[in-house]
């Protein structure tokens, strides 16, 4: 049975035989009149024994029932003013209906854009374990702020494994850790300019977000031309006015062509009768597939060679760590830079790498990993060559990535039709420098970035779309 009642001008409809009782609802009447306008702000309700005789219920249940929605703030309840409704804002308008926004593009199904490998290979069990041993046996000082240079744990680490893995002279005394390459790029963008370098060469093809960076510290970027054996180093000292360049010398980005050894020893000589710097990114050195690695370009001359590393591609970007063996020279001058913007990268990962590289984890991932990518690459491979045999594919046998060469006049065209079937590729075209000649159409193909779910799809979307 439903009551209604009007004492003052409202019918309140109350349902006694609900399931939440009289009481709540009487105080949901009450809200939805004071909601809709049918009782106005500052309506005066009756007394509690005058709307429970009228209600034929409890005195005691129309009094919580007013209490409760005093608490809420749809009334209110003054000593001889009584209980009144509550004084509310206006409720806004509806605005006018926007334009219906136009459709969401999806993404693409499958990617085999460079630049990352696989991320679902993470050591997540592994990473842990090192983390809980390295927190435990943190010393108390390892959370405050510290040596800009990093934690001499990790430092003392990287130093032994590049030493062993890379051919590196490392010091700890001249590691710098640091948020990744980019982060590593620019400090040292900021201090070639201290010293009043003015151009930094780089490479004919390369990552625009690099060359933008050197750009952005106010230096220019001249590029040295490309071929079968790497850079064309010989071609530095007629570059007049560059104090450093920028190099990928085992692996080279993105052509995965390795630098000839008299090519090595031309960029050294340069330096060291210029005065001149090497940055030598090596991104991904530690994954050849057809041999040995070749040993980094820094073991040639450590006071004419900044080396650049980072996890990013061995364990994921994501961790933001990298660093830097630096020169004699350079290493108050870079830790200066560094500080005066972020005194210090996070303690905690820095110590969970440490304990990772020392207990032989990492070692034990990169072989893993090398294994999986060199399975990888070796499926793309016999692919091609059953469904594109007038393809070809060029540079060594490294990394995470591949250059598949085109016909030519087809990269655009080609790419456009991968986007229509739902795979994102990237074209050689678009990592070459503005002053750079071309070096013909290919596609830059990562083979490490797709999970193992998703790497067949991949492979197969690639076949359809090829010439």
């Amino acid at each position: 049975m439903t009551d209604s009642w009007a004492t003052f001008g409202a019918d309140l409809h109350i349902d006694p035989t609900g399931a939440a009782g009289l009481r709540a609802g009487l105080m949901d009447a009450l809200r939805e009149a004071a909601r809709s306008g049918r009782l106005a702000p500052g309506t005066r309700l009756p007394s509690s024994r005058t709307l429970a005789a009228d209600l034929g219920i409890a005195r005691n249940t129309v009094a919580d029932a007013y209490a409760e929605l005093v608490a809420e703030g749809w009334l209110t309840a003054r000593q001889g003013s009584g209980t009144r409704v509550a004084q509310r804002a206006e409720p806004r308008r509806p605005t006018p209906a926007s334009p219906p926004s136009p459709p969401v593009r999806r993404g693409p199904v499958h990617s085999l854009m460079p630049g990352s490998p696989d991320l679902s290979t993470f050591p997540r069990a592994d990473w842990l374990k090192a983390a809980r041993r390295a927190l435990t046996d943190a010393p108390n000082d390892a959370f405050g702020y510290g040596d800009p240079r990093g934690r001499i744990e990790l430092r003392t680490a990287l130093a032994g494994y590049l030493a062993r893995a890379r051919g590196v002279y490392a010091d700890p005394e001249r590691i710098v850790i640091c948020s990744g390459f980019v982060h590593a790029l620019m400090l040292m963008g900021k201090v070639l300019r201290q010293r009043r370098v003015r151009e930094v060469a780089v490479e004919s093809y390369g990552l625009d977000v690099h060359r933008n960076l050197l750009t952005d510290a106010g230096l220019r970027t001249p590029c040295l031309p490309l071929d079968g054996f790497g850079s064309r180093t010989g071609g530095l000292a007629a570059l007049r006015g560059v104090g450093a360049v920028l190099m990928t010398p085992a692996h080279q980005f993105p052509t995965g062509v390795p630098l000839h050894p008299d090519r090595r020893a031309a960029a050294v000589d340069w330096a060291r009768a210029a005065g001149g710097l090497i940055l030598e990114d090596d991104y991904d050195g530690e994954f050849r597939y057809d041999r040995q690695p070749v040993g980094a370009l820094q073991g040639l001359d450590p006071e004419r060679v900044v080396y650049l590393g980072t996890a990013s591609k061995s364990l994921a970007p994501g961790l933001r760590l990298g660093w830097m063996v630096l020169p004699r020279g350079l290493v108050g001058e870079v830790t200066g830079a560094k500080g005066m913007s972020d005194w210090m990268t996070g303690t905690p990962d820095q110590l969970t790498l440490a304990e990772f590289i020392r207990s032989g984890a990492y070692d034990r991932h990169v072989r893993a990993m090398r294994l999986r990518y060199r399975r990888r690459r070796d499926q793309l491979v016999a692919a091609l060559a059953e469904r594109a045999p007038g393809l070809r594919i060029s540079g060594i046998a490294a990394g995470l990535h591949a250059v598949l060469e085109l016909p030519e006049g087809t990269e655009r065209s080609v790419i456009q039709a991968a986007a229509w079937q739902g795979l994102a590729l990237e074209g050689l075209g678009s990592f070459r420098h503005p002053d750079a000649e071309p070096v013909g159409d290919a596609l830059v193909i990562s083979y490490g970035a797709p999970t193992d779910s998703a790497w067949a799809g991949a492979l197969e979307a690639l076949c359809r779309v090829l010439p």
